[in-house]
Order: structure tokens, then C-alpha cells, then sequence
């Protein structure tokens, strides 16, 4: 970076060419605050490979050079150039010390940390405090400061700022840095990461009482327990512009979880739910499944990992009526079984045209649900994920869905069908499928019954394009029940194609 920006240019002789000590500085301010940008987008997708992060902070960083080669050397008032104590790019807004290992924060630390927040009008507006805990000593430190920026900031990341302390301290900082933070009008709040629990959550009482503006809203692991999710309820006075929602890893249960659907109820704007891993039985799935019927513009779903059953997924699908924006939905582990994933399945084909990611695994799914997904992703022309894992499609399923991804598709470049009972007949289809995609990236047929001659093949078809086929050492060539009969009667084209023009028909109709 400090190359380029000291390197003469079609633009250095416009503005002005910077000295070496002036490029190194806002190098070091440019890296900072993509950085801190690129590492927000990671943490909204933790379920991503890191490639948007990257691509993100090298947009990022280039618009934030181009930024201070306009803006030129800063002269002296004699006209000698020079860069101003501390100057950073022109849109420094991020302050962000999340950056190293994690690592406890101490009084003297804290004073050389969170220095630049004590510039006179400095821009700053996001604060993070991610991964550093901060004790007593460091919460005296940072009050101050906090209570004479607070009016400026928009966005405040505390998630992880209090790790290892003991429970009297961490809550003791919580209360310092809620009350120093009361009233401050934030769109962006993070808490997550800091076990909370019930008394956690009141000690960000003050906070919370004064947010009535909040778009984002981050409490993932937090061990949020049916008494912590009441409280943030009864704490936070208005979500009405909330957008973004994400509940990730809490000990909710059903009665926690109808307190998160009345959050949800009075999220009128909501487009991005996550409820995933949070011990969500039926009753507190019809709960949220009837709350978010309100929320007509969600986009992204994600309840993952709960234990909804079929009576929740049934009430899920009738919601789903409401979403035409959505287009990404994870409702994997939810023992959905066959009825309540046909449900679902039916809903979604009606009524979420632009649905790009479809992720269905572990929901003890067999063949006979399979006409119905199958037709659910022949009409979802612009998927880009599926995921139908550790369900029991067998061969007949598995030849169902590869049926219905041959037309069409363009933009697929996943499939996931990994431990489904699936034989040489039905890898062979999806293996011929994924490579006549033209952006297909990975096809994850492992931990099937595929015998020895179907993994050759499968290897051959993909002989051309061998990185696109996920690995296959946990198949198991002699199936669960070493049939061999069964096997060949799979194995036979013209009784699966028997077999598949009846499953269409059924299907169609």
C-alpha cells in the first residue's frame, strides 16, 4: 500500500504525491479499517470459507487508497506537506482492537489502546472490543471515553470483551460500560460470545432500555436461558426498524422461545432470522413459526439444530406464504421426518421464486417425501446450495432430485446428498448432473453404499474436473446390510427407469 500510494501517477500529479512517512501512516489506517469491514461480513456468515472476507477487504482497501490519493499531502501553514498527528482516511469511521490473539486488557493497555478515541473530532462511529477482556482497571479506563463519543457512535461490537473474568468483575465492567453507553442511538449491537445468562443480560439493562433504533441485533452464545430471553424482551423498548436478528447457541427451550417470537412479532422489518442450536422444541417452533408470519421481508432462515418435529414444521410451512423475498432457508436437524418436510416442500415451491440456498439435512427424510422435493427444486431455478445430508433418500430419492436438477440450474454449484443409503445408480446420475453445470464446485456424495464399479465411474465422470467431486473414504461399498440382490435389482436401467417414469408421474401429479 505505501508503495502505491508514494508512486507517481496520473493522479499524484493531480493531487499532490505523498511523502513516504505520510503513505506509511495511512497505509496502516487503510489496513485497519478494511480489515475491521472485511471481518464484520465474516462474522454474518459463519458458516463461509472466508473468500467473501477477502474479496471484501480488497474493495475495500482499494477505494480507501484511492480515497487518500485524492485527498492529497496535508501541508503545513507554511506550505511545506506533512501528515497531520494521528490523520486518518478521509472516511476513518471503524475503531476496532479485535485484531491478535485474545488476550486479557489491562489499565496501562487500555490508555495506549483506546488513545486515538481521545482525539479531539475524531469520526469515528463503530467501536469493537471484540476478543480483548477487559477487568476493573481497563472499564475505568474506557468509561470516560465512551461517555464522550457515545453520541457519535451507530455501531458497538462488545462480543467476547470479558472472557475469564470472574462473574462478579464481569459484571461489574458490563454495568460500567451499559451505563457509561445509556442513550446512545445505535443501529448495530453486538453481546455475543459473554454468558450472559439472565444476570448478564440485566447488566446491559441501561443500554438496552435506551435502544430504540437498533437494525442488528447479535446474542449468540450467550447461555441466553428462558429467564435471559424474558429479559430481553422485556429490556429492549423497540424493534421496529430491526433487520438482522441472530440467536445462535443459547439454552432457550420452549418457554425462551416464545419470548424471542414476541421480539420477532415486533419486527415488522425483519429480514435475516438465526434461532439455530437453541433447544427449541415443537412448542416453541409453532411459537416462532406463527411470529414470524409476520415478518414479510425476511430473506435469510435459519433454524438449525432445534427440536421442532413434524407439528412445528407443518406450522413453518404455513408461514412461508409470507416470504416472497426469501432466499436463503436452513432447517437441517429439525426431525422434520417425511410429513413435515413434504410441508415445507410444497410451501416453498409456491412461494419463494428466488430461493437460492435449500438446506434440508438430518431430518430423517426418506424416498417417499422425495417426489415433492424433487418437484420443490425443479422449480427453485436459481439455487445455488442444496443440502439433503444424513437423511434416507436411498437411490430412488437420489435419482428423483438428480432428475430434477438436470434442466435449468445455471447457478448451482453444491449439492450435498452425503450419507442417504445411496448405490452406484443414483451417484452415477448426480455425478453426471453436477459436471453439465457450468459453475458447479463441489458434489459431496460420501458415506453412501456405492460400490467399488460406481466409485469408478463416478471418478471417471469427474476425470476432467476431479477438485469438483468431495472426498469419498467413509463410503461403504458393501451397504449396511451387505444385500446383493438388492444391489443388482438397483443396478438394472430399465427397472430404474420403470421405476422413475412412476415416481415422475406421481410427482406431476
Amino acid at each position: 500500500m505505501t508503495k502505491n500510494l508514494t508512486t507517481p501517477s496520473i493522479l499524484s500529479r493531480k493531487y499532490g504525491l505523498l511523502s513516504k512517512e505520510e503513505a506509511e501512516e495511512d497505509a496502516k489506517q487503510i489496513e485497519e479499517s478494511a480489515f475491521a469491514v472485511a471481518s464484520q461480513n465474516y462474522e454474518k456468515e459463519p458458516d463461509g470459507d472466508g473468500s467473501s472476507a477477502v474479496q471484501i477487504y480488497a474493495k475495500e482497501s482499494s477505494k480507501l487508497m484511492l480515497e487518500v490519493i485524492k485527498r492529497g499531502p496535508i501541508a503545513k501553514d507554511d506550505g511545506e506537506q506533512m501528515m497531520a498527528e494521528n490523520a486518518a482516511p478521509a472516511n476513518q469511521t471503524i475503531f476496532d482492537i479485535s485484531g491478535g490473539r485474545r488476550a486479557f486488557i489491562e489499565e496501562e493497555e487500555a490508555e495506549d489502546l483506546l488513545g486515538p478515541l481521545r482525539e479531539p473530532r475524531n469520526s469515528y462511529t463503530r467501536i469493537c472490543f471484540s476478543n480483548r477482556s477487559f477487568g476493573f482497571g481497563a472499564a475505568r479506563v474506557a468509561v470516560p471515553i465512551l461517555v464522550s463519543i457515545k453520541d457519535q457512535l451507530t455501531e458497538l461490537d462488545l462480543s467476547d470483551f470479558i472472557a475469564g473474568r470472574p462473574e462478579a468483575e464481569a459484571l461489574e465492567v458490563m454495568n460500567m460500560f451499559s451505563s457509561a453507553l445509556e442513550g446512545c442511538q445505535l443501529r448495530y449491537l453486538n453481546l455475543s460470545n459473554n454468558a450472559l445468562g439472565e444476570k448478564g443480560v440485566r447488566a446491559f439493562g441501561a443500554l438496552m432500555k435506551s435502544q430504540n433504533n437498533l437494525e442488528e441485533l447479535y446474542l449468540m452464545n450467550d447461555g441466553i436461558s428462558e429467564e435471559a430471553a424474558q429479559a430481553v424482551c422485556e429490556l429492549i423498548p423497540s424493534t421496529e426498524k430491526l433487520k438482522i436478528l441472530h440467536f445462535h447457541n443459547n439454552m432457550t427451550g420452549d418457554e425462551g422461545a416464545v419470548s424471542i417470537a414476541d421480539i420477532v412479532k415486533r419486527s415488522p422489518m425483519l429480514e435475516d432470522f438465526q434461532c439455530s442450536s437453541t433447544r427449541v422444541g415443537s412448542e416453541g417452533g409453532v411459537a416462532l413459526a406463527e411470529a414470524l408470519a409476520t415478518c414479510t421481508h425476511l430473506k435469510k432462515l435459519d433454524l438449525r439444530d432445534n427440536m421442532f418435529g413434524v407439528e412445528a414444521g407443518v406450522a413453518l410451512s404455513k408461514a412461508l406464504a409470507a416470504f416472497p423475498d426469501l432466499t436463503e432457508v436452513y432447517l437441517s436437524y429439525l426431525n422434520l421426518e417425511d410429513e413435515g418436510a413434504e410441508a415445507l416442500a410444497v410451501a416453498l415451491k409456491e412461494y419463494a421464486p428466488s430461493l437460492e440456498v435449500l438446506d434440508l439435512a438430518g431430518n430423517d427424510i426418506t424416498a417417499n417425501a422425495a417426489a415433492s422435493l424433487a418437484a420443490c427444486i425443479a422449480a427453485k431455478q436459481f439455487l445455488t446450495k442444496l443440502n439433503l445430508a444424513e437423511n434416507e433418500l436411498k437411490d430412488e430419492g437420489a435419482l428423483l432430485i438428480g432428475k430434477s436438477l438436470v434442466e435449468g440450474h445455471g447457478q448451482l454449484t453444491e449439492v450435498d446428498l452425503s450419507v442417504n443409503s445411496i448405490r452406484r445408480a443414483g451417484a452415477r446420475l448426480l455425478a453426471q448432473v453436477a459436471v453439465n453445470k457450468p459453475g458447479f464446485k463441489m458434489l459431496n456424495i460420501n458415506g453412501n453404499f456405492i460400490s467399488d464399479e460406481g466409485i469408478d465411474e463416478v471418478k471417471d465422470i469427474f476425470k476432467q474436473c476431479p477438485d469438483m467431486l468431495g472426498p469419498l473414504d467413509e463410503n461403504d461399498p458393501e451397504g449396511e446390510d451387505n444385500d446383493e440382490e438388492a444391489e443388482e435389482d438397483v443396478d438394472d436401467e430399465d427397472e430404474l427407469e420403470s421405476k422413475l417414469k412412476g415416481m415422475k408421474i406421481k410427482q406431476e401429479e
